[in-house]
């Protein structure tokens, strides 16, 4: 079976965005593939290395949710990357095959020194996160990772460090290749991308009465400003969920009436929300059910990381005879 991986920084309990743009792909994915799905703690380190206080409850939050969403340990292995030292190790040795310019070039490292002001980001660890990303990838030999399209320069990066390393020390690692996840937009309440960096985001395990209430405040059309003035639920942040939650008679239904002011704002929203709680109701009951038994939790993480840390030092073997460590 192809081998897929893949993994979340433990930022803690997850959204809207989250679940239909990842969770929901992984879900799917564990029925046709081998996967290895894990806690990119070490990740969260590279600009949040301050203060590490949330780490390991923001990874037991995390991975409720993902329980939650559906995914199944008997059919995919969840693990906490700091578990599986061996990552660090054939990090190591990748960063002494990568060079300096490739980290220099990715776009996601030059966006976020010019954009985020609130952290100091002058480490290696940040600057050289795209080579832990292809030890992560690499030690598992893996076939595919699902990604964005925002996220394939990273996958190329890692077929290059992969081809490079194969070249000094013989064929050791296969190059794996991006597979396209879907990426709905899924959209916050402020009617930009949902992030919690931006306080805009819906999760999974609020509350119905917050949620309701997070919907109920939601930006809409800005040329709707009275009751009797028609919309355009193209441009309505609003009508974008309803693609995502509602049936295709209430997305019709909203799409006619909207334009032709036949139902108010509030009117669509409640709609949005009825729909939208069928599918996360669910999902939230089964999330808050783990975190009254977290110790359930714990036991699936590391079982999950036991077969992750055998499985990499398989592939660890292979390196350090390859490279010639040792005696």
């Amino acid at each position: 079976m192809e081998r897929v991986v893949s993994g979340m920084r433990p930022t803690g309990k997850l959204h809207l965005g989250h679940l239909e743009a990842v969770l929901k792909n992984w879900v799917e994915l564990q029925h046709n593939y081998e996967c290895f799905f894990f806690v990119a703690d070490w990740h969260a380190l590279t600009s949040d290395y301050a203060d590490t206080s949330e780490i390991r409850s923001n990874t037991l939050a995390m991975v409720c949710d993902w329980l939650g969403a559906g995914l199944d340990p008997q059919r995919c292995t969840l693990f906490v990357q700091s578990l599986v030292p061996q990552h660090a190790e054939l990090h190591l040795l990748l960063s002494a095959v990568t060079p300096l310019g490739w980290l220099e070039r990715v776009p996601t490292y030059k966006e976020a020194r010019q954009q985020i002001k609130d952290k100091d980001l002058n480490n290696y660890a940040f600057l050289g996160y795209p080579v832990l990303q292809a030890a992560d990838i690499l030690i598992y030999k893996g076939d595919y990772v699902p990604v964005g399209e925002d996220q394939v320069p990273h996958i190329e990066l890692t077929r290059e460090i992969a081809r490079r390393f194969n070249k000094f020390y013989g064929p050791i690692f296969p190059e794996p290749q991006a597979l396209l996840a879907p990426d709905p937009r899924v959209v916050g309440t402020d009617g930009r991308r949902m992030s919690k960096s931006y306080r805009n985001d819906i999760k999974i395990t609020d509350p119905p009465e917050v949620i309701w209430e997070k919907m109920r405040t939601m930006v809409t059309d800005p040329a709707r400003v009275r009751r009797h003035d028609p919309g355009d639920p193209d441009v309505c942040p609003v009508f974008s969920l309803h693609k995502i939650y509602s049936s295709q008679e209430t997305i019709d239904l909203v799409n006619v009436e909207c334009r032709r002011a036949g139902i108010g704002c509030i009117d669509c929203k409640r709609m949005l929300y009825e729909h939208a709680m069928k599918r996360i109701a669910p999902i939230a009951e089964k999330s808050r059910s783990y975190e009254q038994n977290i110790d359930e939790v714990k036991r699936i993480l590391q079982e999950g990381s036991q077969r992750a840390r055998q499985e990499a030092e398989r592939t660890m073997e292979q390196v350090r005879a390859a490279v010639r460590l040792g005696l």
